[in-house]
């Protein structure tokens, strides 16, 4: 395993490692589905997780110290992957992470955002965190729902989204209602996502709400999507 002498030495090196497996005929799709917003190397997502497996076994992940250094610069690098390979190096250390990292995640949050770097932040790392820190959430999603801006309030209606049987059902349900006249198709996409995911723990209470809130008719149909498959096979559907 080759190692290096600090965090600039070692991202540099992954940064040419990734570059040198590029396609830019398939960039040229890539970029298309993501609407033209990031250039792509053109390594499709299971390349990509095959790519970083063969990395880590080869170089390991960054010194702890040097964790955040490599994900700025990778995240700041125009290429996709590279803020994909980023995300990578922080799922292996999130059982690691704690509330020191917040501010980092909050950062990545609104650089170059879109649902395809926000929604595994959400989900894995600010959840992950909140998780096992439940006093964070007044100081973080807390405020992040009130802040007006898209993608801190999509994380905020996201972060719980694996909790299951340990949502807090007080902040999803009042989320919910603070952004339930939200234009927004991002947020209503959201809201209907998380009300899916708990309706897989607890269907009745998710149809309650639905039923005394004003929700709009994406957010109901996205909510109920899982709940009215069950119902059709009999309730024989495993999410």
């Amino acid at each position: 395993m080759k190692s290096y002498k600090n965090a600039q030495e070692y991202t540099a090196a992954l940064m040419d490692y990734l570059r040198a497996h590029g396609d830019e005929e398939q960039a040229v799709p890539m970029e298309a589905y993501m609407r033209h917003q990031f250039a792509f190397l053109g390594i499709r997502s299971p390349e990509l997780k095959a790519l970083m497996r063969e990395w880590m076994r080869m170089h390991g992940g960054p010194r702890a110290e040097g964790l955040r250094e490599t994900v700025r610069v990778l995240w700041s690098q125009p290429e996709r992957e590279m803020q994909y390979a980023a995300m990578g190096l922080l799922e292996k250390r999130r059982r690691e992470a704690g509330p020191a990292e917040l501010p980092l995640l909050k950062e990545l949050i609104l650089t170059k955002p879109w649902w395809d770097t926000v929604d595994l932040l959400a989900s894995h790392q600010v959840g992950g965190i909140l998780a096992n820190h439940r006093e964070e959430r007044e100081g973080t999603v807390d405020v992040w729902i009130r802040s007006g801006q898209l993608w801190l309030q999509r994380t905020a209606l996201l972060y719980q989204l694996g909790y299951k049987g340990k949502t807090d059902t007080g902040r999803l349900f009042g989320y919910i209602r603070h952004c339930s006249d939200s234009t927004e198709f991002f947020i209503r996409k959201a809201i209907g996502w998380a009300l899916r995911e708990y309706s897989k723990t607890d269907e009745a209470t998710v149809r309650a709400f639905i039923a005394s809130a004003s929700l709009s008719p994406l957010s109901v149909r996205e909510a109920l999507r899982a709940a009215e498959r069950r119902k059709g096979a009999g309730g024989a559907v495993k999410e």
